[in-house]
């Protein structure tokens, strides 16, 4: 009896558990902390896809390849919105919008200048990416990528 025990549990798949969007936002801005900090690159469509939306994703894509090797309309990092940076804390706040929804405001110094970067998450099959970005409550991430 003990044998059919181990064997029916032995069928049942192992899934991983799903990180959550704090998770996720955390494995991010974690690559951006500390003195040698490499950040994420964004220099592949598989990056770029790994984080944010199809659409958004399409867009960031598009421009790349729209400015031929030079600075797109997006010139900068757009987690962080700046080209350089120097991060020692990070602070993020989550919180949910709905079932696959969320947001997150992510506060920081960078090179001792305070910043607030505000995202928009959605939960896919593939896990949690990101809608939009908005720096210090200006500009938009996807604004910037469809202005003329």
């Amino acid at each position: 009896m003990g044998i059919c025990i181990c064997c029916g549990f032995a069928t049942v798949p192992v899934q991983a558990a799903e990180p959550s969007a704090k998770a996720f936002v955390e494995a991010i801005y974690g690559a951006y902390k500390g003195k040698d900090a490499k950040g994420i690159s964004l220099d592949s469509d598989a990056a770029v896809r790994r984080y944010f939306e199809p659409k958004l994703a399409a867009l960031i894509i598009k421009d790349r390849k729209n400015a031929r090797g030079e600075v797109g309309k997006l010139d900068g990092d757009p987690f962080i919105d700046a080209q350089d940076w120097e991060i020692d804390a990070v602070d993020i706040a989550v919180r949910d919008v709905a079932a696959d929804k969320a947001g997150a405001t992510v506060s920081f110094k960078n090179v001792d200048k305070p910043r607030i970067v505000v995202l928009d998450l959605v939960k896919l099959k593939a896990g949690w990416r990101i809608a939009d970005i908005a720096w210090d409550r200006k500009a938009t991430l996807r604004g910037v990528l469809t202005q003329k």
